[in-house]
């Protein structure tokens, strides 16, 4: 019920992940060390968000296709914004890793 809500009331295309990341797309976990040590998406790459802005250099391309994922989607979020606020074109929120995961 509820996700039929989500798709009548948003404004946004549904984002095919899948797709995404068979073209290429980076899938960026930002969540502590510990917890993508802890489980995560095989092929992701960590940058907690809090060292996100430090490690700019580790994502050269601008215009790569990038998917921001955590825990919950709060962190993801923020590092959408920094990403975006740094010159990043492409970024897509994922969310939770484990609902990510479960997209692809």
């Amino acid at each position: 019920m509820l996700s039929l809500l989500k798709k009548l009331f948003s404004s946004a295309p549904a984002v095919d992940y899948k797709e995404l990341v068979k073209a290429g797309a980076i899938i960026l976990d930002v969540r502590s060390k510990g917890e993508y040590a802890g489980g995560h998406i095989k092929g992701s790459m960590n940058i907690p968000v809090d060292q996100l802005s430090q490690n700019l250099s580790k994502l050269k391309d601008k215009n790569k296709t990038i998917i921001t994922c955590c825990a919950s989607g709060m962190r993801s979020s923020s590092a959408r914004g920094i990403l975006r606020s740094n010159g990043y074109t492409n970024i897509h929120n994922g969310g939770g890793w484990m609902s990510l995961r479960n997209k692809l």
